[in-house]
């Protein structure tokens, strides 16, 4: 069980304006405690007058009395580990060993937490910004306290600062030594530093270096790391819900009596969308929903199949859509072609399949309503709530819980889990905390799918191999479209779904890109490395295709095709290397190769497959190198690029969230088929020494390992894997 601690600030706290580097301090309790304050607003130093002096969800950092830090994350953990990089750039600056950092995470303040990889106005992590946009801010936060900690150990000994030095957690001038904990109520009487030095990469001491234990793995080995299904708060109900059958299903009525008798069942609550049940306990809740008989409005509703929306992808990407890239004129290239490669390409709709299924709990406390769950858009959760419960935005506590797994799936621009369970609260009158849980039936059938998709590519080669003129038509939904973030399209067009494509690095002289967005019931959403998944797998493959139809070497035309200072050149002769492309294979292994960029990192997989006498096919090796700019925790990218391999090779082998007229037809691992553990290829990870500042690597990994597999496949097989996933071809 595990019961929420007070957040009461009791310590020096750090805290970074986006908008500029200015902080003030006061000292609490014998401890120092730093707050951010922006040029032409109200200074925090204000508040400071006042018990609680400063919300610690305005703060960067505090150290403590007993010699620990306390590292406040911006950025949701969601299993990438972003906690452990956030405690390594404090560490360097700060002169602390790790194994004295705890990270906790806090939302609630966009003008500290705000995305600066976003545009800084609201909390969001995605787009594998964490490290890029944490890079600098936390790195300053821990030299501004230490800065202020080697001040108040010259005035105490009345030396020159400039001979004082940090390192592990204390202080120094030559024999002379201090505990950081034992200057705090020195420290808060001097000024803050406006700007501060921070080290050179030369300089790291933590930063870069393999020997370093990830400051969660103890509690997530021996049990005692706490997720929101954890929380137990006094007279807590459990809630479940029941959704619609069919995508766009409406609630018409629900007869409630059979659930009503289940015992510990309290009460039955009809949602727009939905039928919740709240008990005492899990199964009671359980048990009352498999009692409900609801009847639903299915009059606008999806009905048909996914084979079915797929093949009406096809037919319209026969025609035109909206212009996306329109470089050249490749109708007319086309026309005077000497070959034409024409292809279809069919992705289906995808589940996130995270290990922790939803969940939310919302408890009302006086004026203050409480949050707690996996806050990957806390901001909009906020506000949304804020609505709903009739709670001032500023009187709601976020309680941002580590999550088994989100892969897009918990940046939900209508904050679903935490609407339908302040909903649920509220039509309790608030008179009990609520914990939603949703089952694994309900993530799998009534979730947000990554968009299925249709490509429709001609490419024209002219007499001597070269690529002559490239069209490219995509059909499929739009991830923004209908929310909030609809104005962020561009001429009608969402960037999530050509990613990819509209912004390759390969050199064409006339290249036209298109675009359809289609409509329908069912919800998508972006999955991991989002329009990367899909637009990868086209550009890599075709061109493996027109590297077959030219007789070059699939890196020798890569090549030809990139400027000459190209990031994605250093990574291929890497791979080159490393894969010993040069080298023949055995007669039953095949290698494939491709090299794709999303989210400012370079990442190329070389895929060796084996060919069984029954014609199987196994993937056994593979090579991966990424170019991400300074590596800030070596195994941490190791684990992100193993992990993204084998999920990005998952949804190429077997992952496919078929519907059959309107409904998901799979609900549970059994059918969703994701990568299991005897199907995992030994991966070697090579990362490219860079000075450059870190760029991201969280979804990296997914988009080269499909269509490096499908060369393999191709070599192997001498067929071209069009229609995902594998298994369906």
């Amino acid at each position: 069980m595990w019961m929420p601690k007070s957040v009461t600030p009791t310590a020096l706290t750090i805290a970074l304006s986006r908008r500029s580097f200015m902080l003030s301090a006061a000292l609490i309790s014998g401890a120092l405690v730093l707050g951010c304050k922006n040029k032409a607003e109200k200074p925090v130093a204000d508040a400071l007058k006042v018990e609680p002096p400063i919300s610690p969800f305005e703060a960067y950092l505090a150290l403590h009395t007993d010699g620990t830090v306390t590292v406040y994350s911006s950025q949701f953990d969601m299993g990438q580990n972003v906690y452990h990089g956030l405690a390594t750039l404090v560490a360097e600056e700060l002169e602390v060993p790790l194994d004295r950092i705890k990270v906790e995470g806090r939302a609630g303040n966009p003008k500290a937490y705000g995305n600066p990889v976003m545009g800084g106005a609201f909390q969001l992590t995605g787009g594998s910004s964490s490290m890029p946009g944490s890079f600098d801010r936390y790195r300053k936060a821990g030299a501004a306290a230490r800065e202020m900690l080697k001040a108040a150990a010259a005035k105490r000994w009345n030396v020159d600062v400039k001979t004082v030095q940090a390192s592990d957690g204390m202080i120094r001038v030559g024999e002379q030594s201090v505990a950081y904990a034992e200057l705090l109520a020195d420290a808060a009487q001097l000024a803050v530093p406006l700007e501060v030095t921070l080290k050179a990469s030369s300089a790291f001491k933590v930063i870069g270096k393999d020997e370093t234990r990830r400051v969660d793995s103890k509690a997530k080995s021996n049990g005692t790391q706490a997720y929101t299904i954890d929380i137990k708060l006094p007279n807590q109900l459990v809630a479940t819900v029941l959704h619609g059958p069919r995508f766009g299903s409406m609630l018409k009525s629900v007869d409630d009596q059979a659930a009503l008798a289940v015992p510990g069942v309290v009460k039955v609550i009809s949602l727009p969308k939905a039928v919740a049940v709240v008990a005492k306990t899990t199964w009671a809740a359980l048990q009352g929903r498999a009692a409900l008989a609801a009847q639903w409005d299915n009059s606008a509703a999806e009905a048909r199949s996914s084979a079915d929306i797929l093949a009406d992808y096809v037919r319209i990407s026969e025609g035109k859509g909206k212009p996306s890239v329109s470089k050249g004129d490749a109708a007319k290239a086309l026309g005077n072609a000497t070959k034409i490669i024409e292809a279809i390409y069919q992705f289906p709709y995808l589940a996130h399949a995270a290990m922790e299924p939803l969940n939310a709990v919302v408890h009302k406390d006086g004026d203050v309503l409480h949050i707690y769950g996996g806050l990957q858009m806390p901001d909009v959760v906020q506000s949304t709530c804020a609505e709903i419960s009739g709670v001032k935005a500023e009187n709601i506590h976020l309680h941002v819980m580590q999550t088994g797994g989100g892969f897009g799936r918990r940046a939900v621009a209508d904050s679903d889990v935490f609407v339908e369970a302040c909903l649920i609260a509220k039509a309790m009158d608030f008179s009990a905390p609520i914990q939603l849980q949703w089952t694994r039936e309900s993530d799998m059938t009534y979730g947000r799918y990554r968009p299925a998709h249709v490509h429709r590519v001609r490419v024209g080669l002219d007499k001597l191999g070269n690529v002559s003129g490239w069209q490219h038509h995509i059909v499929g939904q739009s991830i923004l479209k209908g929310t909030p973030f609809e104005g962020m399209m561009k001429d009608g067009v969402d960037n999530a779904s050509v990613e990819g494509v509209s912004d390759t690095v390969y050199q064409f002289n006339d290249f036209n890109v298109e675009m359809t967005h289609t409509e329908n019931p069912i919800s998508v959403l972006w999955w991991r490395s989002v329009g990367h998944t899909h637009t990868a797998y086209v550009m890599e493959t075709m061109l493996d295709e027109i590297a077959d139809a030219t007789q070059q070497d699939p890196i020798a035309l890569r090549t030809k095709l990139l400027a000459e200072d190209s990031r994605h050149r250093k990574v291929l002769e890497l791979l080159q290397q490393k894969s010993n492309w040069a080298i023949p294979l055995a007669s039953n292994r095949f290698r494939g190769i491709a090299v794709h960029e999303s989210f400012g990192s370079v990442v190329g997989t070389v895929v060796e497959l084996s060919k069984g006498a029954d014609g199987s096919v196994k993937a056994d090796r593979c090579v991966v190198v990424s170019d991400c700019g300074i590596v800030i925790n070596p195994d941490v990218v190791r684990a992100q690029i193993e992990g993204g391999t084998g999920f990005g090779l998952g949804s190429v082998l077997g992952e496919e969230l078929s519907i059959e007229q309107g409904v998901a037809s799979v609900s549970n691992y059994d059918a969703y088929r994701c990568l299991r553990i005897d199907q995992m290829p030994k991966v070697e990870v090579h990362m490219l020494a860079s000075t450059n500042s870190p760029t991201g690597i969280g979804e990296c990994a997914v988009p080269p390992i499909g269509p490096a597999f499908a060369n393999a496949l191709f070599r192997a097989t001498g067929k071209r894997l069009r229609q995902l996933p594998y298994q369906k071809a």
